[in-house]
């Protein structure tokens, strides 16, 4: 296979986008990741694009096509990709194959969401609907706060996590969102805050959950040849991806304390890049909800089963810790506005590994120049884990 690097990357302001039409909320990230590369958009041959709620959440049901012509990509090769909240990982996969593969040498992995036209209920019934409908949300009514407060009693059941342990993640990444331009919520919060928020579905809090997001990310690939004729200053190398997927019925599972489909993305994407999880230097993992970002810092190896809390609540995930994770504010607190969230962490990997941060307090230090992107679709019925590497 050819190598594969990542050469421009754009984001655009996340939040309650009601400024914009989806194809210009596309185009903020576009146009930049294309300045950033340094190339034009003729020069695009394949484009991967994801979004999972075109149609129900906003208007345009082939939002790859119209986002196209508006985005001056028409004639390059086009797809769409779903993987519910993992879109944006299967974009960039699907981006990166095209050129690993010789079919392409330069490629774009966009990824948007436009939520907010809708309201919460009606969101929250689409969402609900993406894990298993004729089972779980049709009979039971599970929506996704539910589903990982099962995540968190279970946890909390077998290792002592307990509601403080979440609120701290929660802290932790409203204090990285609030020195971050692009991210939804700018407000620091409290321990206090976060225990006394309302309750969603026990013991997961307001605070522990992530907002509902407009926005677009969009990354920009190409072949090794093309980045040495291109004269790329930086690349930053896709150096492993792995992916697994989980029952859609969660009564299938074994378990409730992790998910399997991470574990075993996470062992592909380690070995395809030969490195071990202590190699990585920083993390950026799919908090939906704070237990999820609890769950990643073990299925991920970065702590031993049991231990995440820990890691936690000594400051580990901290810039200067152990292993930063979410240091832009992760999906908690930057926001998820879902098809784009996959590209949005290959576009914070690319800054802080180029040590282009905008606000250097939030720069992570770099020992081996490897970053990590895990994004989860469902409650692990989809993964990706995708390694990068300068």
């Amino acid at each position: 296979m050819q190598k594969v690097a990542v050469i421009g990357v754009g984001n655009s302001k996340f939040g309650n986008r009601n400024d914009v039409n989806v194809q210009e909320l596309a185009f903020e990230a576009v146009k930049q990741s294309i300045e950033d590369a340094g190339v034009s958009p003729t020069d695009i041959e394949f484009v991967a694009f994801g979004s999972a709620g075109a149609g129900a959440w906003y208007e345009e049901s082939l939002p790859a096509v119209t986002i196209s012509e508006y985005c001056g990509l028409t004639g390059a090769g086009l797809v769409r990709c779903e993987a519910a909240c993992a879109t944006g990982s299967a974009a960039f996969f699907t981006a990166y194959s095209a050129i690993a593969s010789g079919y392409a040498e330069i490629t774009a992995a966009i990824g948007v969401e436009k939520m907010r036209q809708i309201d919460t209920p009606t969101a929250m019934e689409f969402i609900g609907r993406s894990g298993y409908y004729t089972w779980e949300f049709h009979n039971f009514g599970l929506t996704f706060p539910a589903y990982y407060a099962l995540h968190a009693t279970a946890h909390m059941a077998k290792y002592g996590t307990t509601e403080e342990d979440l609120a701290l993640v929660a802290v932790k990444n409203h204090k990285y969102a609030s020195m971050n331009p692009v991210a939804h919520f700018q407000n620091k919060i409290t321990v206090d805050d976060a225990l006394s928020s309302m309750v969603i579905a026990w013991p997961l809090k307001l605070y522990d959950c992530c907002p509902i997001t407009d926005g677009a990310a969009s990354v920009i690939l190409a072949s090794e040849e093309k980045v040495k004729e291109l004269k790329i200053d930086t690349p930053i190398w896709v150096a492993g991806i792995g992916y697994s997927s989980g029952t859609a019925n969660l009564s299938k599972r074994l378990d409730y304390v992790g998910l399997e489909a991470a574990v075993q993305a996470s062992r592909m994407a380690y070995k395809m890049a030969k490195i071990t999880p202590d190699q990585v230097d920083f993390a950026n993992v799919h908090d939906c909800f704070t237990i999820a970002e609890i769950m990643a810092y073990e299925d991920l190896g970065f702590c031993k089963k049991g231990e995440g809390a820990k890691l936690i609540r000594e400051g580990q995930t901290e810039i200067g810790g152990k292993i930063p994770v979410n240091v832009d504010g992760g999906l908690k607190a930057k926001g998820h506005p879902i098809g784009a969230t996959g590209c949005s962490m290959i576009y914070e990997l690319t800054k802080q590994l180029r040590e282009e941060a905008v606000e250097k307090s939030r720069q992570v230090p770099l020992k081996n120049y490897i970053g990590l992107a895990h994004n989860v679709g469902g409650t692990g019925h989809y993964c990706y884990v995708t390694i990068l590497r300068r």
